[in-house]
């Protein structure tokens, strides 16, 4: 018996060169231990490589700067009160709603900003993110991003410098954790901030930034295929009215820290494969047990 061959873009092929190329990733970044370990889950490695077009080099080098970066910045390590006065006006939050794919939802109102020190304001993103990540369903692996305008004026507005520092965080660092992220109703003039952000973005995030205008129906047919109305605040077109509870919100962040410390948690620190796989087997995958720019 003959057998079929498969051309090299037939599904089964495609699967398999990208485990190999997940295997390859694994090797060339050698031994990890400790948080570096826990970190590059295979789930982790083939995001990498998936923003970086399945070419390992260009992944491999990717993925090193992240570990760099979580090094120093830590983003596992901030807790809620270190940050919990960014977050007083709800300009930032976790919906207590995911999507129709079961990812978790971040609610982005730049009209709330309340505060004008860049790094906290960046740390306070950082940390929402790093707790949708934690949140996300099982099998899971992006989020996805809810930006109301209401009361956005440029005086309100974060500095150009900010907006690119949290785009290079977003996409340089949590590569293939945004799925899709809707601009509801932006007023006329945040035309003019847009066409200079967008140039911080690389091409894939920059796909995932859809407009969406309440008079313009394609735009909110789009957003409804990814929400349920019955779920979606009025800000955005929903039946739901949008009330941000701070105390509350507060106390489910607190419990959240408790998870991720347990998750990232200090007796994981010395754990250490010398064939530098990302240890599955060894330790469980922080990415995966909790399932999301980009």
């Amino acid at each position: 018996m003959f057998r079929k061959k498969h051309s090299q873009n037939h599904p089964e092929n495609v699967a398999e060169q990208q485990t190999a190329k997940v295997i390859e990733l694994k090797a060339s970044i050698g031994p990890l231990s400790g948080r570096s370990l826990l970190y590059c889950s295979d789930a982790c490695l083939r995001r990498y490589l998936e923003a970086r077009n399945w070419n390992v080099d260009k992944a491999k080098k990717m993925l090193e700067d992240t570990l760099k970066w979580r090094s120093t910045y830590k983003p596992e390590e901030i807790r809620w009160h270190e940050v919990a006065n960014e977050g007083e006006t709800g300009k930032v939050y976790r919906a207590n709603f995911h999507d129709r794919q079961g990812r978790t939802v971040l609610i982005l109102r730049p009209g709330k900003q309340n505060t004008t020190a860049a790094d906290n304001q960046l740390r306070h993103l950082v940390y929402l993110i790093e707790n949708a990540i934690l949140n996300l369903h099982d099998g899971q692996e992006q989020m996805s991003w809810l930006i109301d305008f209401t009361g956005w004026s440029l005086n309100t507005n974060v500095p150009i410098r900010t907006a690119r520092d949290a785009s290079n965080i977003l996409q340089n660092h949590y590569p293939e954790r945004l799925a899709i992220a809707f601009l509801y109703n932006p007023p006329r003039i945040f035309e003019a901030f847009w066409k200079i952000v967008k140039y911080f973005l690389d091409p894939k995030t920059f796909q995932k930034v859809k407009f969406v205008y309440p008079k313009n129906n394609d735009s909110v047919e789009l957003m409804t295929s990814f929400f349920d109305v019955e779920n979606l605040p009025a800000e955005f077109g929903g039946n739901v009215k949008l009330e941000y509870d701070h105390e509350e919100f507060s106390r489910m962040m607190a419990e959240d820290d408790v998870k991720a410390a347990s998750l990232w948690g200090v007796d994981n620190k010395h754990a250490h494969v010398s064939n530098g796989y990302s240890g599955a087997e060894v330790i469980p995958e922080p990415m995966l047990l909790a399932p999301p720019a980009s």
